[in-house]
């Protein structure tokens, strides 16, 4: 049950984040260090031309109906999207060097993920 509330909540946090990339101005846009544009629109917020936000989406949908089926399927994926945050926290606050409130709770989504699986 506890992996399928942090599913439903990472997708969510990924369509307000794909939202919030094209967005004028969103809520999380707070000061020029702490943006949630700023992480989404660099070079490190897509991959394969598509924006992490919509990746995301995807990753969360297919976790949700995994949980139903196989849990060591979702600790493989919750390891991964783990591995995976870990390296976008380094570029977002060692290279951007901006702090993203919507890009953390995601990070800290994918780390209960892994506790619970």
């Amino acid at each position: 049950m506890i992996i399928q509330l942090l599913s439903i909540a990472g997708f969510f946090v990924s369509l307000y984040g794909l939202k919030a990339t094209y967005t004028e101005k969103p809520w999380c846009d707070i000061s020029p260090n702490i943006s949630c544009t700023k992480a989404f629109r660099h070079e490190k917020g897509k991959h394969f031309g598509v924006p992490n936000t919509v990746w995301g989406m995807i990753f969360y949908a297919v976790l949700f109906a995994f949980s139903f089926y196989s849990m060591k399927i979702v600790f493989w994926m919750a390891l991964f999207s783990v591995l995976g945050s870990i390296y976008l926290a380094y570029e977002l606050y060692f290279k951007v060097k901006s702090f993203c409130v919507v890009c953390t709770t995601i990070y800290l989504i994918n780390v209960l993920l892994l506790a619970f699986a």
